[in-house]
């Protein structure tokens, strides 16, 4: 087996399926501008958007998703001459990569996909065949561009251990060292962002209530009056971190301020030990308002010219292409497909 040298690269992506949350930025978007600017590694990040189609999805409304989520992600300060920005469904070589991680991953893999389960419920007959072979094509979206390092949420972790199995099986299969074994990247105070309302439960822009989340989209205004407004409990804030074990909604506030404010819960505890809530949650509607009104302006900017991001998109799939291309030829050359000279 010959060895291969895998150069580090960093890629994740985010379903443009509608409404980016409080939960997206610090889950996400925050700690890809951290890699970004850290310059260790090159960055490549992606709006999903194939895998948003896994369950239906309004035409329109997609469209204007995925355009929304790009000036998310540049209003939070990724930098499209710093790193690659695109939508999924431009860079082909990512479906056609999954069709062969398709033939490689197990059924019984699949099937034991906690999301799958989830999501598919006891209706899994009616569910896309799309929505369970999901994995595959994250793992498609990683691997296209041997990707050795994603950032990524606790709840998307099983799907990151998922594509290391189907990269050491492929190959182990054809006798080769194609693929690295990719290495999740789950860190910071806030990487599971849990509703406003309900301390046990992510925060999901599905929820019913608005006033579950904070949207990227909400004005400085809403923004303070959410927190204001989030579930608390009658207690004060404990002197230690263990104090918060069995208080969901305190332990989230103090997650979410740790996060805003680049600093840890431990730190945050001791600031403001013995406080009610009264006091705690004006001073974290004053850090959110500061850290996410600006963004929300500057989404709002970026909306007025969706040419202007059609473009940033468009370019972003054109250097995507140029690091997927070379990949895919080399894997379909692994697996024996026939290719015209010079194709």
């Amino acid at each position: 087996m010959t060895e291969v040298v895998h150069t580090p690269r960093v890629f994740s992506g985010i379903q443009p399926s509608g409404g980016l949350t409080l939960g997206n930025y610090l889950g996400a978007m925050k700690r890809f501008v951290e890699l970004q600017d850290a310059g260790e590694m090159p960055t490549i990040f992606c709006m999903v958007d194939l895998h948003a189609i896994t369950v239906w999805q309004d035409p329109v409304r997609l469209r204007h998703a995925t355009r929304e989520l790009c000036a998310g992600f540049i209003a939070a300060g990724i930098d499209p001459e710093k790193s690659i920005l695109f939508n999924q469904s431009q860079v082909p070589e990512h479906a056609q990569l999954a069709w062969i991680f398709n033939c490689v991953a197990r059924m019984g893999w699949m099937g034991r996909m906690t999301q799958w389960k989830d999501k598919a419920g006891k209706n899994s007959e009616n569910a896309s065949l799309g929505l369970f072979a999901y994995p595959a094509l994250m793992a498609a979206d990683i691997m296209i561009y041997h990707a050795t390092h994603v950032p990524v949420g606790e709840d998307q972790k099983q799907h990151l251990e998922l594509t290391r199995d189907i990269a050491i099986k492929f190959n182990n299969d054809y006798d080769v060292n194609f693929f690295p074994v990719v290495e999740p990247v789950i860190e910071g105070a806030a990487t599971r962002v849990m509703s406003l309302r309900d301390g046990s439960k992510k925060m999901s822009k599905s929820d019913p209530s608005d006033m579950s989340r904070i949207n990227l989209t909400d004005d400085a205004d809403t923004i303070a009056r959410k927190i204001r407004k989030a579930k608390t409990d009658p207690a004060p804030l404990p002197d230690n971190v263990e104090g918060l074990a069995d208080r969901p909604e305190a332990r989230n506030l103090v997650n979410i301020y740790a996060a805003l404010a680049d600093t840890t819960p431990e730190a945050v505890i001791a600031d403001h030990a013995g406080q009610q809530f009264g006091t705690f949650k004006p001073s974290l509607a004053d850090l959110a308002v500061a850290k996410l009104a600006p963004i929300s302006e500057e989404m709002d900017r970026l909306m007025q010219d969706v040419d202007q991001i059609d473009r940033i998109l468009g370019r972003g799939a054109e250097r995507a292409r140029e690091i997927a291309a070379p990949i895919l030829e080399r894997t379909y050359d692994i697996v024996g497909m026939v290719r015209a000279q010079g194709a």
